[in-house]
């Protein structure tokens, strides 16, 4: 099945994009995406001003949660450098051994030729040269003793190069192997420091928990969190219009054929009731393990990719026709706003930002702004 997204910038006359070459074209749509950019940024720190006015221990929880987000993604990036750096010593050590391996056998000729010329001395060449009537066969023993001598050259030349080969290798080697040491070193900093980020957004949960106790305050508080969501939506959707996207297969016509963006376990569904009824769940919840893999469901640009309070670290894609996804809870975001993304792409990891009490993945459909049922258009598991 061919799927072809191709974005359509209002900004610019068709005659226009016509005359152009391909790279000036680049560089519009550069600049296009750098202005969609700053304005969700903008967007982004006006929400974080008015929950810091709000919400003092949100704004912390916030910030704690980014930073154990960012260690995260630091240490899987050091782990990637030590596993390669592992890989490359072995395969140095493998090379040394067959370097070493060749010296000997080469250097062990050398010594034998190197005997032999000795027990002979230069007798030996004198007395075939004197017994020689021949002019030609003379000429022939001149020519086979400066083949040999040259071949003799030729291995001692060979010998000294293993050895400048065998010094450059161990030089390798100990650079490898201090590298692999600064690693180990920053991997335990970096372990340090995320514990101490996972204590500190502990004691802001539970200082959450107990303002909500005292306060009675949990349905204003998730309110609150849905007024910011759909603000959000909004203004993303007034901002995204200026770029539309249009597609051969829009979005519209893949309902109930789409792929759930990870494998796991219903936990809370769509117009499920919350705290007592008042509200209700506008999309899913399936529980997963920490770290697995979140992939978008269809075609799209990324419009969001940021903590928003109630959902943590949150990605929203755009996928045109008004429609958008909501993936949130995440434990680190891998795409940046403005990025394309095919169906299956990996857009984050599953996590319990947001104050969750446990890992998995909150998933919701939109359509202008209006939260839509996703068992009915999700149907697949992933790998199906």
């Amino acid at each position: 099945m061919r799927h072809r997204l191709a974005p359509i910038l209002m900004l610019f006359a068709a005659a226009a994009l016509a005359q152009d070459d391909g790279g000036e074209l680049a560089k519009i749509k550069e600049r296009e995406l750098e202005q969609v950019r700053e304005r969700i940024s903008d967007l982004k720190q006006s929400m974080d001003d008015s929950a810091a006015d709000r919400d003092r221990l949100t704004t912390e929880l916030q910030a704690a949660e980014v930073s154990i987000s960012e260690k995260r993604l630091r240490l899987k990036d050091i782990e990637r450098q030590r596993t390669y750096s592992t890989r490359r010593l072995g395969e140095l050590d493998a090379s040394i051994e067959e370097r070493e391996a060749d010296l000997a056998r080469e250097s062990e000729d050398l010594s034998a030729q190197v005997r032999a010329a000795y027990m002979s001395g230069n007798q030996e060449k004198i007395k075939l040269l004197l017994n020689q009537r021949d002019p030609a066969t003379m000429g022939r023993v001149m020519t086979y003793y400066s083949y040999l001598n040259d071949f003799r050259a030729g291995n001692i030349a060979t010998v000294t190069g293993r050895i400048r080969e065998l010094a450059g290798l161990r030089s390798e080697v100990a650079a490898e192997e201090a590298r692999l040491a600064d690693l180990a070193k920053t991997q335990r900093d970096e372990l340090t420091a995320l514990a101490n980020a996972q204590q500190q957004r502990q004691d802001l949960l539970v200082a959450l928990r107990d303002k909500i106790a005292t306060e009675g305050r949990e349905i204003e508080r998730l309110a609150a969190q849905e007024k910011d969501l759909a603000r959000l939506i909004a203004e993303l959707t007034t901002i995204l219009s200026d770029y539309p996207i249009t597609s051969e297969e829009p979005f519209s016509e893949f309902r109930g054929r789409l792929t759930w963006p990870v494998a796991g376990t219903l936990i809370r569904d769509f117009g499920q009731p919350r705290v007592g009824g008042q509200l209700k769940w506008n999309g899913v919840v399936l529980g997963a393990s920490r770290g697995e893999e979140v992939r978008a469901v269809y075609h799209g640009r990324i419009a969001f990719a940021d903590w928003l309070a109630g959902l943590g670290l949150l990605v929203i894609v755009d996928h045109g026709e008004g429609y958008m996804t909501l993936y949130g809870y995440n434990e680190t975001i891998l795409k940046n706003a403005g990025d394309w993304v095919a169906p299956g792409d990996v857009i984050a990891t599953v996590g319990d930002s947001g104050g969750q009490a446990q890992a998995g993945l909150y998933f919701e459909i939109r359509q202008d702004t209006k939260p839509l049922n996703p068992r009915r258009w999700v149907t697949r598991r992933p790998g199906e």
